[in-house]
């Protein structure tokens, strides 16, 4: 399948050619699919005036229309699922199904926050005889959206909707990994009606673009998906001009497996949740917590699954598991398993991919891991699952709360009562009882602690691209 040239889209133009490019490369041959141009200093000034300006063209549109646009982006998405899907899966390396449910999600994301355009209400305050206030809701203004590779489409999509949703416009900086996804949903949105000014699609270097167009006057809130040690960054800059950001940021997901289920079935579904996208998901299940009295059995089921798993380029349908992103991610991959083995793991089954091309790693479990290792604090963003134990549910919760980001917890349980205290006691933004899908657009996703601020999707997804305006004695 070839590779399609893709343009930054800025002030209502296709840009092919700035002078410098990267090139874009498939995980699982390694091969160059295409050379992708960067943005210049010029580009990002004309993407920043242009943006005020689509601002103030999309912020009068009204809600009907909007709502109208996005849904239509929506049809024109899922006419191309095929297509944008392999496109996804040439870049990341995903299996193809993941692929399509991930463009699924995406368009599902667009028509909810269709239906929310609609939704912005204000409301009235008596005050007297005569006399009553108003609050109305108003967009907070031209929003840059930073998204990350590993889900480039949903991603962009839970920026993109609400902020268009509610009549704010947008700077798009797609990852240059996986450019497809963010070309295609701009495109779509654009011949849908959005304005080409109040959308705009640019890649480049990160920190050079996040620098610029954040300290560019006319943006007032920054979206970004990505790493805490980089959401500190975006942060402080966003924070030197009093602009809103929304920070969705690392994670490290415990899994809290209790002596009340059936310890087999409970380790399938988790190996499989664990090693989908080869874990490179920020709410990836990545520590299981498993009460001594299930842990053999739950240990042995776990591994034999993860042996099982068939590990291949995306497109082909046998695979399970692509390739990891770059060779970076695979030499970080390692580095975590070398230094849990170290300090007293067992390697049970994976490690290192005897393949010479690609970036492959195999889905890796480890037992007995000290609380020393350096995978029990630091996300591995990897087919890598630590298992330890717990004694009872003290221990359990301890254990899960020692680290300190806060994304998503899974919690498995047949007890009503052990699953609605840990949903109270995990310090995460989300908690998956018996079930691991724990992003859905009709439910807010983010985290507490060092997972940043904020969330996106649900009714609270709509809330940081608004301002609330008091109006009195209207």
């Amino acid at each position: 399948m070839t590779h399609p040239r893709i343009a930054l889209l800025i002030d209502g133009e296709e840009v092919h050619d700035t002078g410098q490019s990267v090139p874009v490369v498939n995980p699982a041959d390694e091969a160059v699919l295409g050379q992708l141009p960067y943005v210049d200093h010029s580009l990002l000034g004309r993407a920043a005036s242009a943006t005020g300006a689509g601002f103030a063209q999309w912020r009068t549109t009204p809600a009907r229309q909007r709502a109208r646009a996005l849904a239509d982006a929506a049809d024109i998405l899922e006419a191309q699922l095929d297509e944008n899907s392999r496109l996804l899966t040439l870049e990341q390396g995903k299996p193809l199904r993941e692929a399509k449910a991930e463009w699924r999600a995406t368009i599902d994301v667009l028509r909810w926050f269709a239906e929310e355009a609609r939704r912005t209400y204000g409301r009235v305050i008596p005050d007297g005889p005569g006399t009553q206030h108003l609050v109305v809701s108003q967009p907070v203004g031209p929003v840059l959206a930073l998204t990350p590779w590993n889900v480039p489409a949903l991603a962009a999509g839970r920026k993109l909707a609400p902020a268009l949703a509610a009549g704010c416009s947008v700077v798009l900086k797609g990852a240059a990994e996986t450019p497809s996804a963010g070309y295609a949903l701009v495109s779509a949105l654009h011949a849908a009606g959005v304005p080409r000014r109040a959308v705009q699609l640019v890649f480049g270097e990160p920190a050079q673009v996040s620098e610029y167009l954040i300290g560019a006057p006319a943006i007032r809130k920054v979206s970004f998906t990505g790493s805490t040690r980089v959401g500190r960054i975006i942060a402080g800059l966003a924070a030197q001009g009093l602009k809103r950001s929304t920070l969705e940021l690392g994670g490290h997901a415990p899994v809290l497996v209790f002596p009340d289920v059936d310890a087999q079935v409970a380790a399938r579904e988790a190996a499989a949740w664990k090693f989908r996208s080869g874990g490179q998901i920020c709410a990836s299940p990545t520590r299981f917590l498993v009460h001594e009295a299930v842990l053999d059995e739950f240990t042995a089921a776990f591994a034999e699954a993860a042996a099982e798993i068939h590990v291949g380029d995306g497109l082909d349908p046998d695979t399970a598991m692509g390739p990891l992103i770059t060779r970076q991610r695979l030499e970080d991959v390692d580095e975590l398993v070398t230094d849990a083995v170290e300090h007293g793991a067992s390697l049970l089954t994976g490690g290192p991919d005897p393949r010479t091309k690609g970036f492959f790693y195999r889905p890796t479990v480890l037992s007995g891991v000290s609380e020393d290792a350096r995978i029990m604090r630091e996300e591995p963003f990897g087919p890598v699952a630590p298992i330890t134990s717990f004694t009872d549910y003290d221990d359990a919760l301890a254990q899960a709360n020692a680290v300190p980001v806060g994304l998503a917890g899974y919690v498995v349980t047949d007890s009503r009562r052990t699953a609605r205290a840990a949903a109270e006691d995990l310090k995460v933004g989300v908690v998956g009882i018996n079930d691991y899908n724990c992003s859905r657009c009709e439910v807010p996703f983010g985290g507490v602690k060092d997972t940043g601020w904020g969330q996106e999707g649900g009714l609270e997804g709509i809330e940081p691209y608004l301002v609330h305006k008091a109006v009195l004695n209207a």
